[in-house]
């Protein structure tokens, strides 16, 4: 697999190699010992979530306060999402900035996230399946919600129409109110934090 750092710090673009037959095709998405190498740091897999969206359907941006924090590697293995990194941690020379990828289930490419990023996609096609290994248990309250609409990050979406999201990510806040609201990690606690891992892992 190729494994390349995005213009978000501490974000990778994994493209696997396939191996492809009359059968069909193979690859490998996650190696933990190549990860680790590639990325200096370890990357357990502590809960697995799936998530089904129509086309049109907009969902983040999401983060994890810090702690606990949680690094995500992001796929699609049925049709196609255009998918969000958005650096929010304060501090960060990358602060507010963003980077897209298309996922899509032909490609296998996929998104590696550490803790303070937040992450959205957009569905692209009808019933797009996203999966995503986390490096920590789902913690209830620890979620940090930012509006994907947020002008001042002028995600480029390239929407037609107005995009399908829940109350809870039409009503999020902007980066500026979720900074205000001191629920964003420092860019020191999340190099803090992977440096523990390093150490740990």
């Amino acid at each position: 697999m190729d494994i390349r750092e995005l213009a978000v710090p501490r974000a990778w673009r994994i493209t696997p190699q396939q191996h492809s037959d009359r059968r069909g095709s193979f690859f490998e998405l996650h190696r933990y010992s190549r990860a680790a190498e590639e990325t200096g740091r370890p990357f357990p897999v502590a809960q697995v979530n799936f998530s089904s969206s129509r086309r049109g359907t907009l969902r983040g941006i999401h983060g994890t306060v810090t702690p606990p924090g949680q690094a995500k590697v992001v796929t699609c293995v049925r049709g196609a999402v255009l998918d969000v990194v958005v650096d929010t941690r304060i501090g960060s020379p990358t602060f507010g900035r963003y980077d897209m990828t298309r996922l899509d289930a032909a490609s296998g490419a996929a998104v590696y996230l550490s803790e303070g990023l937040g992450h959205g996609f957009l569905a692209l096609t009808d019933d797009a399946c996203v999966c995503y290994l986390c490096s920590s248990e789902f913690v209830p309250g620890s979620q940090v919600d930012i509006n994907a609409l947020d002008p001042d990050l002028d995600i480029d979406w390239g929407l037609t129409e107005a995009p399908l999201m829940s109350d809870k990510d039409a009503a999020a806040m902007s980066l500026a109110e979720a900074a205000a609201a001191g629920l964003l990690p420092t860019y020191e606690e999340c190099l803090a934090l992977e440096a523990e891992l390093r150490g740990s892992g």
